[in-house]
């Protein structure tokens, strides 16, 4: 599975534990969307994406 990498040394906890809206160029909305990560389930170090937003 590809994947990107996210860097999140220096974050509040309270931004891990929830989650994080990240720009991006390869999502569904092209240019200026972002995509939706949350924090994986009993794995404290990754995240899984849950889909694009405008």
């Amino acid at each position: 599975m590809d994947g990107l990498l996210l860097d999140v040394t220096g974050w509040p906890a309270q931004e891990v534990v929830d989650g994080a809206l990240l720009m991006s160029d390869h999502g569904a909305f092209g240019p200026g969307g972002r995509s939706d990560y949350e924090p994986a389930a009993g794995d404290g170090g990754r995240f899984l994406w849950r889909g694009d937003v405008p």
